[in-house]
């Protein structure tokens, strides 16, 4: 069984003497897995359970659960819809972000379900990224009280939100049906990974095609404001936030080009970044976050630039103004780097990485101290190659406001080195490991 947002997974043998081998040759020597160092150990739990089976067609659920990893892009019932359907008649869709992005998809009848499974299971909805990770759900049914971006019944289109001014009518990208699409300038379509020969259940042209294509959606379809690049940001702390340390948090979710502090709104900055589903990503993960105590507020503002005018100097002496356009630490500027970004949740445990060799971890402990930011109570430093000029790890805080802080303070901090010709620039983004 997976457990995608833990990067962890659980392995049920026929005997104890299966996982018995397991542990023991992982033990004794690294196993690597798609470069990342596989750990093993025993579980507490006695056996796996889940309540359906896929190779059992008459104990199946029809709801099935979906992770999105590395969501670059916004997922919306219209593009879960468009994915699910011509696979299976899909009745109804609910999204949620309490770890990262899930959501649930009832389809008509069990063997849909199963089709859809077995044929979407680990694709990516879009070109290296939004990966699917697909189990059953425990409902066997979905309860959806309004029609819109995240939840949708297919069986009652008169749910449409309609209370004031916060919620839209739905605009359908692709019009009622996935099959009524036609090219209509929605944006240049992006594929859906080929469905596996080998798949359990082999579609056929009659059942859906072996390529799904559909465009990119226009961010209208998911805002309330019109298209944007700006992110507004109040909440912030007037003497512990600056330019700088919003760039350090902002960068995990897009490219950001600059930073402006409003100098008649006390705590507010307005955010440009690379483009609108940068900002959609921020909003998503950032939006209510406590930060040195305070509560951050994050929208799409109304502006579409940041203009650099009344430059000011803030509590901490620094300008209110920055332009990041041209930082080699912005982390979307290709489309290979983007593909390496894992678009997180924060966490209270702290991906590390590009640090000296020579680094311990009482010189981070020392580094979080000196900074006056938490320090980690767990450590863990990944094994790496003889050849390797640095080195990466897990630090776990006692919270994640803690790890929010020390990630906006100390990413991007200069490690020098005696002797050595040029800083080595730390790097930390939040894990996909809820613990160490």
């Amino acid at each position: 069984m997976m457990m995608p947002f833990k990067r962890q997974a659980l392995v049920e043998f026929s005997a104890v003497e299966g996982a018995d081998r397991c542990v023991s040759c992982g033990d004794k020597e690294p196993v690597y897995i798609a470069g990342q160092q596989a750990y093993f150990n025993y579980s507490t739990s006695k056996r796996i359970t889940r309540p359906t089976s896929a190779d059992n067609p008459n104990s199946g659920n029809k709801v099935l659960l979906l992770s999105i990893q590395n969501p670059l892009y916004p997922i919306t019932t219209d593009v879960l819809y468009t994915v699910c359907n011509p696979i299976g008649s899909v009745l109804r869709i609910v999204i949620f972000k309490r770890n990262g992005i899930q959501a649930m998809v009832e389809f008509e009848s069990v063997q849909c379900a199963q089709k859809a499974k077995a044929a979407l299971n680990g694709a990516d909805i879009y070109a290296g990224c939004c990966t699917l990770k697909i189990e059953y759900a425990r409902p066997t049914r979905l309860n959806v009280i309004k029609n819109d971006n995240e939840s949708w019944d297919y069986t009652k289109p008169y749910l449409v939100r309609r209370d004031r001014g916060k919620g839209r009518q739905r605009q359908a990208i692709l019009g009622e049906h996935p099959s009524s699409y036609s090219e209509s300038g929605f944006g240049s379509p992006c594929p859906l990974l080929p469905l596996p020969g080998n798949s359990r259940y082999k579609l056929t042209s009659v059942d859906a095609p072996d390529m799904v294509s559909y465009p990119l959606p226009q961010s209208s379809s998911y805002s309330t404001h019109a298209p944007s690049s700006v992110a507004m940001v109040s909440g912030l702390h007037p003497s512990k936030m600056n330019c700088t340390r919003i760039f350090n948090l902002f960068c995990l979710y897009g490219n950001i080009e600059k930073v402006k502090f409003m100098k008649s709104v006390p705590g507010t900055a307005l955010v440009e970044m690379g483009d609108e589903y940068a900002v959609d990503r921020a909003i998503t993960h950032l939006n209510s976050i406590k930060v040195f105590g305070k509560r951050l507020n994050v929208c799409v503002s109304k502006q579409h630039a940041v203009i650099p005018s009344q430059v000011f100097e803030l509590e901490d002496g620094s300008s209110s103004y920055k332009d990041f356009a041209m930082t080699r630490n912005n982390r979307f500027s290709s489309a290979g780097q983007a593909s390496k970004n894992i678009i997180q949740p924060p966490s209270a445990v702290l991906h590390y990485y590009n640090v000296p060799p020579c680094i311990s971890q009482d010189h981070l402990l020392r580094l979080c101290k000196e900074h006056d930011v938490p320090g980690f109570v767990k450590f863990k430093m990944f094994d790496a190659k003889p050849s390797s000029k640095t080195i990466s790890g897990l630090l776990e805080f006692d919270s994640k406001t803690d790890a929010v802080e020390v990630l906006t303070v100390l990413n991007h901090y200069q490690i020098r080195i005696p002797n050595g010709s040029n800083p080595y620039t730390l790097k930390l983004c939040f894990s996909t490991s809820s613990h160490l």
